[in-house]
């Protein structure tokens, strides 16, 4: 990366300068990190190694746990540190490389979740090839896609942005290395960079989302097409999650990214950081709590470690 700016150190001006609202929030994003940790491990180690859980949807499952793993990762240890040794400086190159990585996930995730939406559609509204269609190889291909069209998707303003001049000021007012208060902080015109920014964050969710709601019109007029209620109830199970995680998903960042500037840097803050510690914690309850092939699995490991311990 070649580097044009004056500056080669950000200062991180956080959440609150607050002692004991610091302290708070060291515990709450510690506990909430782990919690993510381990839960989002636990589905991957489940759609590993139980039998029942080798199919199309629970490996986009383990997939999108994995995501989320290297997402709050990317975030939360650096914001931790900082509050807790009171070091906010960062480099230029570590602030360019967690901007990277938090957008390419970010992106990734959108494009995962619509396959996990595409594979939901081929399994309720053609169940009889749905077994040849997504095969080992299609569903491996997808996955490699979603990360191929993220980086796509991201090179363009990411390629303008590392030409900018950093001179007015290294203060970063917010908790982590974000685009929005970066740009902020420019010398040069920036005009052109939040343009493209703004095409691409745009083209990408309104893409993604129409991709999301075209197969789950189809979804839901086939369900409602089954003779039983018992069926309906059924398919509707299967597809109740990845709704919620794709409400979650797409509300949050409709709000920090479409929402006018106006409103208030501190609420975009806030919302920031439950997107980075509490949502990715919530990925792996709403999936097993309302899932019963991935509480089942959960139940029979349980049982096969406690009889291991045994004996």
């Amino acid at each position: 990366m070649h580097n044009h700016s004056a500056i080669t150190t950000f200062i991180l001006l956080g959440l609150t300068d607050d002692p004991r609202l610091q302290v708070f929030l060291s515990v709450f994003l510690f506990l909430t990190y782990i919690s993510t940790i381990v839960g989002n491990l636990i589905i991957i180690l489940l759609t590993l190694v139980d039998s029942h859980l080798k199919t199309p949807m629970y490996f986009f499952l383990r997939n999108f746990s994995m995501l989320e793993i290297i997402f709050t990762t990317v975030c939360v240890p650096r914001f931790l540190y900082s509050m807790t040794s009171g070091d906010r400086s960062v480099t230029y190159n570590a602030c360019a490389t967690q901007l990277f990585f938090v957008i390419l996930v970010g992106a990734t995730e959108f494009f995962l979740l619509t396959t996990m939406s595409y594979d939901r559609y081929m399994a309720i509204c053609k169940p009889l090839h749905y077994a040849t269609i997504m095969n080992e190889r299609i569903c491996n291909i997808l996955v490699i896609s979603c990360w191929l069209v993220g980086l796509i998707v991201i090179l363009p303003p990411l390629s303008l942005g590392v030409q900018l001049d950093f001179c007015n000021s290294n203060l970063i007012d917010h908790f982590g290395c974000d685009a929005a208060p970066l740009l902020k902080i420019v010398c040069s015109d920036t005009q052109f960079v939040e343009q493209v920014v703004l095409i691409m964050a745009v083209l990408t969710l309104i893409v993604t989302l129409v991709c999301v709601v075209v197969s789950y019109t189809y979804i839901f007029k086939t369900i409602l097409r089954l003779p039983s209620a018992q069926q309906r109830k059924k398919a509707f199970s299967t597809c109740s999650s990845h709704m919620i995680v794709v409400s979650i998903t797409y509300g949050s960042c409709i709000f920090i990214y479409i929402k006018p500037a106006k409103e208030g840097v501190a609420i975009n803050k806030v919302v920031s950081l439950l997107n980075t510690s509490v949502i990715p914690l919530m990925n792996p309850f709403i999936y097993t709590l309302r899932n019963k092939q991935v509480k089942q699995a959960f139940k029979d490991s349980i049982k096969k470690m406690a009889f291991l311990f045994k004996n």
